[in-house]
């Protein structure tokens, strides 16, 4: 026994449906590209911004001096001697801001 031959309305009806569901699948991949084209140009564009030049005088102790510095990743580090003790400050790298200070002492 062979199915039966589908009409022409039939195969109108499915022809609709299937451009229907592929008008809904574009049309949702777009709007997915354009949420992610989206994303990538405002954190290009807010990086960018953010580089605001900082101008900064942090204050040392009397008779204290610093003796080395460095950058590790998003900090600046400093270490500074004062009184024969160590201490370690560091910084954001971006604004300057104090992020964390750790003093060394011995134990008496």
């Amino acid at each position: 026994m062979t199915p039966p031959e589908p009409t022409s309305e039939e195969t109108a009806q499915f022809a609709a449906r299937a451009r229907r569901m592929m008008l809904i699948s574009g049309l949702t991949t777009a709007v997915a590209v354009a949420a992610v084209l989206i994303a990538i140009g405002y954190r290009l564009f807010r990086a960018e911004g953010s580089g605001a030049m900082a101008d900064l005088t942090a204050t040392l102790p009397k008779g204290a001096r610093i003796v080395s510095t460095a950058v590790a990743g998003e900090r600046l580090v400093v270490t500074v001697e004062s009184a024969g003790t160590l201490e370690i400050r560091t910084f954001d790298a971006r604004t300057l801001k104090p992020a964390g200070r750790l003093k060394f002492a011995q134990e008496p």
